[in-house]
């Protein structure tokens, strides 16, 4: 039974996925967010299980993509579709530019699959934090409606997370090996200055806690780089 279970977690996130997909279509954009953020606490969880009970499978990985690809890939995509139909576009053909998003996911998943090199880190955004990030825009429209409501920045957040979803730049992983400061300092600096802007702000938060968690990773690795190579320098 146990090697189900990984799987059991990995298909509600997929079903969360579905249910917010009726909401996104429904235009209430916000409690679309809300199942997202559900599809993110079982796609957390579904790893760490099938971890702790070692029953990890080649089924059980290529599930999880296809899971997250409904709930990371399509899900943001209709949400910016339905953000770029309220915005103050001219052309009706505009608000499908919006699934770029999950045709660039699609593109990340599966390369993520078959990198060697992400088995700890990850190599280009990872789909979760994207979407939470798309999904942060819906919130931030109810007190910026003006700056949100431009179609031009909603196409530019498209362009420039599609590329971020596929480029080369490193990210690290909030999986901890050990609980070593030294080792772990830039997560731990992450999610304590996540944790504050979350409890601040809310929603409006998630821009601020991409471009910190972005730019903490550079350092991670710069720094990791750094204690890599500084034995053979003395």
């Amino acid at each position: 039974m146990k090697k189900h279970i990984p799987n059991a977690i990995t298909c509600a996130n997929l079903f969360s996925g579905c249910i917010g997909i009726v909401f996104a279509f429904k235009g209430d954009l916000q409690t679309a967010a809300y199942f997202v953020i559900l599809s993110g606490i079982f796609d957390f969880f579904d790893g760490m299980v099938a971890r702790l009970l070692n029953v990890k499978s080649a089924i059980g990985k290529d599930l999880d993509s296809l899971a997250d690809m409904v709930s990371f890939g399509f899900l943001p995509g209709i949400i910016m579709f339905q953000l770029l139909k309220i915005s103050d576009y001219t052309s009706e053909y505009l608000p499908y530019l919006a699934f770029f998003i999950t045709v660039f996911s699609a593109l990340r998943l599966a390369k993520f699959n078959n990198d060697e090199r992400q088995t700890e880190d990850f190599i280009g955004l990872n789909t979760p934090m994207n979407t939470l990030f798309i999904c942060s825009l819906p919130f931030i429209a109810k007190d910026y409606p003006m700056v949100i409501g431009s179609s031009i920045l909603l196409i530019a957040i498209t362009a420039i997370t599609s590329f971020l979803l596929v480029s080369e730049i490193k990210i690290f992983s909030l999986k901890f090996n050990n609980l070593s400061w030294a080792k772990n300092r830039f997560k731990f600096i992450f999610l304590i200055i996540s944790a504050l802007l979350i409890a601040i702000l809310q929603f409006a938060a998630i821009p601020f806690v991409l471009v910190i968690y972005i730019v903490l990773s550079i350092f991670h690795f710069k720094s990791f780089v750094s204690s890599e190579t500084s034995p053979h320098l003395q």
